[in-house]
C-alpha cells in the first residue's frame, strides 16, 4: 500500500548511488572535503599511535640508509688498513655495524608493520561501528532507495579498501619518500657528480609517475565502480532468488552477471596494462642511472679521481633509489581506491534520517492508545500525493480493519502511525499528543507493527519472540507462546524454544513464522498494534489457529488491521473502505453489509467463495467408450 513510485530499473541496469533524500548534488571540492572531515574524525582518536608509527618509519629508513656508507668504508680503509697493517679491527667493525643495522632494520620494519595494522584497525572497528548504527537509524525512504546490496559494498569492499591503505599503504608512502630522501642527500654528501646523474634521472622518473597518476586514477575508478556493481548485482540476485527461480530467469541473470563481470575484467586489465607499463619504464630508467654512474664513476676510478668503495656505494644508492619510486606508484592505486571508498563511505554518513528526533520529546509512559489522523496529507518522497486528506478517529481500545483495493492508501495509514513517515500536512495524534513529538522509545513500545514478512533473525525461536521484550523471562515467552496457539508448535521442535531457527532440518513455514511473530508482539503488550496483512500467509487451518490467537492479541488495545481476508475483517468492532486515501465507508461490519455498498460487495464475493464446491463436479467425458453387450 504505497503511492505511486518511479519504476525500478530493468535487471541488469545498475542504479548509481542515491543522493541524500531532497539533497542538492555536491560539487567534487564538496565531495572532498566531506571525505577529509571523515578521515579527520577517524584518525583523531588514534593520533599518538600514527605519529609513533611514522617515529618508527623514520627510524628504519635511517637504518637502510646507512648500508652502503658502511660498504665504502669497508672497502675504502677497512681492507687497506687488513692489508697494510694485518689490522682486521675496522673490517671486523663494518661487518658488525652493517649486521646490526641490518637487524635493527629488520625489528624497526616488522614493528612498523604491527603499529599501523593496530592503528588501521582501530579506526576500521569504528567505520565499521559508525556505518551499522547510522544505517539502522536512517529510515524506511532510505531503505526503500539505497538497496540492500549497495549498504553491503558500503561495508566490505570499500571498507576493505580502506584497510589496505592504512595497513601498508600510508606507511608504504612514508617510507618511500623517506627513502629517496636519503639516498640523494647520502649520494650527493659521498659523491656529489653521482648525485647530479641521479638528480637528473630523476626528471623522466617524476614524468613517467605522473603518467601513471593521471591514467590509473582514471582506470582504477572505473575499477572500482565495476567491482561495487558485481557484489550489488550478485547480492541483488541472491536476496531475490526466489522470483528468479519461479519465473525461470536463471540464464538471464546469468547474462547479467556475466555482463557485470566482463566489464570488472576489463577494467582490471585496463589497470593492470598501466602498471605494466610504469613498472617497465621505472626498471629502464633505473637501470639506464645505474649504468652511467658505473661507467662515469669506474672512468673516473681509473684515472685516480674516485675511491672503489665510493663507486660501490654510488651503484647501490642509485640502485636503491627507484625501488620506493615505483612503491610511490603503486600506493596511488591504493590511494585512488580508498578515495573512492571514502567518497562512498562518507556520502552514506552525511545522510540524515528524514524522521528527526523531537527536540522537545513527550514522554508517555502510559498510553491509553487513542489515535487521531487530523488534516493528514502525505505523498512518498516528492512524488504525487497519496493521502490528500484524512481526518479519523479511533478510540482506546477498538478494533478498525481498513479494506480496500492494492494502492488504496491503506498500508500507507499504517506506516504514519507508526511513524515510519512524517506527514507532509496535518497531525498523526496519540492520545493527543503529535507521534512527531512523542519520545522515540515511548512511541515504539506503545506501537507495533506486525507486517506480512514476519521475519525471524538467527538464533532460538525463544530469543525471537522475546526481541518484543528483550529482559524477558522464559515463563513470560512461553505463555505468550500459549497465547496466540503456537506452544505446542514450538514444543515439538528438535529443542523446543532453544531450537535454532536456522539450523538445518528446521524450516518454519510462512504460516508458522507469523505465528512466532504474533507471540513477539502480544510479548511487547503494545498500547496500539498494527496487522499489515499478517495473515496473508496463512492456510486455511492456520488462519483458524490465528483467529483464536488474534482474538487473544487484540482484546484490551486499539488495532489496525489491514486485511484482504474478510474472515480477519469481521471480528472488527469497525471496517473502513479506503479508496484514493479518502475513507467512502465507515461502520461495523454488519451495518456495511446491511447497508450495500463496496464493503457489502466485497462480502458478497467472499460467502460466495465459502459455498463454492471445493471439488468441481466432473465433466462430461466427450468421447465415451461405446457400450458392451
Amino acid at each position: 500500500m504505497s503511492g505511486a513510485r518511479s519504476s525500478p530499473a530493468p535487471l541488469g541496469t545498475p542504479a548509481a548511488d542515491p543522493p541524500a533524500p531532497g539533497a542538492p548534488s555536491e560539487s567534487a571540492a564538496a565531495v572532498r572535503r566531506r571525505s577529509l572531515r571523515l578521515l579527520g574524525t577517524l584518525l583523531r582518536p588514534v593520533a599518538r599511535r600514527a605519529w609513533w608509527t611514522v617515529a618508527l618509519v623514520v627510524l628504519a629508513q635511517l637504518a637502510a640508509v646507512a648500508g652502503p656508507a658502511l660498504v665504502a668504508y669497508g672497502i675504502d680503509h677497512a681492507l687497506p688498513a687488513l692489508a697494510a697493517r694485518d689490522d682486521a679491527g675496522p673490517l671486523v667493525r663494518a661487518a658488525a655495524a652493517y649486521l646490526a643495522l641490518a637487524l635493527v632494520g629488520g625489528l624497526l620494519s616488522a614493528e612498523v608493520v604491527r603499529a599501523s595494522a593496530r592503528v588501521s584497525q582501530t579506526v576500521l572497528l569504528d567505520l565499521r561501528g559508525r556505518l551499522f548504527r547510522h544505517t539502522q537509524r536512517l529510515d524506511l525512504e532510505f531503505h526503500e532507495t539505497y538497496t540492500s546490496g549497495r549498504v553491503i559494498s558500503r561495508q566490505t569492499s570499500d571498507t576493505d579498501a580502506l584497510r589496505e591503505l592504512l595497513d601498508g599503504g600510508v606507511t608504504t608512502l612514508a617510507g618511500s619518500g623517506l627513502a629517496m630522501a636519503f639516498t640523494a642527500v647520502s649520494l650527493a654528501l659521498l659523491d656529489w657528480r653521482s648525485g647530479l646523474v641521479l638528480l637528473v634521472a630523476v626528471v623522466p622518473g617524476v614524468v613517467l609517475t605522473r603518467w601513471f597518476q593521471l591514467r590509473s586514477q582514471r582506470y582504477y575508478r572505473r575499477h572500482r565502480t565495476a567491482a561495487a556493481r558485481v557484489i550489488v548485482r550478485f547480492v541483488e540476485t541472491m536476496t531475490g532468488i526466489r522470483a528468479v527461480q519461479a519465473f525461470r530467469r536463471e540464464d538471464r541473470a546469468a547474462a547479467t552477471y556475466d555482463d557485470e563481470a566482463v566489464a570488472y575484467r576489463r577494467t582490471t586489465a585496463q589497470a593492470i596494462r598501466v602498471n605494466g607499463v610504469f613498472d617497465t619504464g621505472l626498471h629502464l630508467i633505473g637501470g639506464a642511472t645505474v649504468a652511467v654512474v658505473l661507467l662515469a664513476g669506474g672512468l673516473r676510478v681509473l684515472d685516480g679521481g674516485l675511491a672503489v668503495g665510493v663507486l660501490v656505494a654510488a651503484v647501490l644508492y642509485a640502485r636503491r633509489f627507484f625501488q620506493p619510486l615505483a612503491q610511490i606508484g603503486m600506493f596511488y592505486n591504493s590511494f585512488q581506491s580508498a578515495t573512492a571508498a571514502l567518497e562512498k563511505l562518507s556520502a552514506l554518513l552525511a545522510q540524515e534520517p528524514t524522521l528527526p528526533d523531537p527536540a522537545r520529546p513527550v514522554a508517555l509512559p502510559h498510553v491509553r492508545g487513542d489515535v487521531r489522523f487530523v488534516g493528514v496529507e502525505f505523498g512518498y518522497g516528492t512524488g504525487p500525493t497519496v493521502l490528500p486528506a484524512l481526518d479519523l478517529h479511533v478510540p482506546a481500545g477498538q478494533t478498525v480493519a481498513l479494506v480496500g483495493e492494492t494502492g488504496a492508501g491503506k498500508s500507507t495509514v499504517a506506516k504514519l502511525l507508526a511513524r515510519f513517515y512524517d506527514v507532509r500536512a496535518g497531525a498523526v495524534l496519540l492520545d493527543d499528543v503529535d507521534v512527531r513529538e512523542v519520545a522515540p522509545p515511548d512511541l515504539r513500545r506503545a506501537v507495533v507493527m506486525v507486517t506480512q514478512e514476519a521475519y525471524l533473525f538467527s538464533g532460538s525461536v525463544a530469543a525471537n519472540i522475546a526481541l518484543g521484550r528483550p529482559g524477558a523471562t522464559r515463563e513470560q515467552i512461553e505463555a505468550a507462546a500459549r497465547a496466540v496457539g503456537v506452544h505446542e508448535l514450538v514444543s515439538a521442535m528438535p529443542d523446543g524454544y532453544d531450537t535454532d531457527v536456522d539450523k538445518r532440518g528446521v524450516r518454519l513455514s510462512a504460516g508458522q513464522r507469523q505465528l512466532v511473530s504474533f507471540a513477539r508482539a502480544l510479548l511487547a503488550d503494545p498500547a496500539v498494534l498494527i496487522l499489515d496483512e499478517a495473515t496473508s500467509s496463512l492456510d486455511v487451518p492456520g488462519e483458524a489457529q490465528v483467529q483464536r490467537g488474534l482474538r487473544t492479541l487484540l482484546a484490551g488495545r486499539t488495532a489496525v488491521v489491514i486485511a484482504h481476508r474478510l474472515s480477519t475483517v469481521m471480528s472488527a468492532d469497525r471496517v473502513l473502505v479506503v479508496d484514493g486515501g479518502r475513507v467512502v465507508e465507515d461502520g461495523s461490519p454488519a451495518a456495511l453489509v446491511e447497508a450495500g455498498g463496496r464493503f457489502a460487495d466485497l462480502h458478497a464475493q467472499w460467502q460466495a467463495t465459502l459455498h463454492t464446491p471445493p471439488h468441481p463436479a466432473p465433466r462430461p467425458d466427450p468421447h465415451p467408450h461405446p457400450p458392451t453387450w
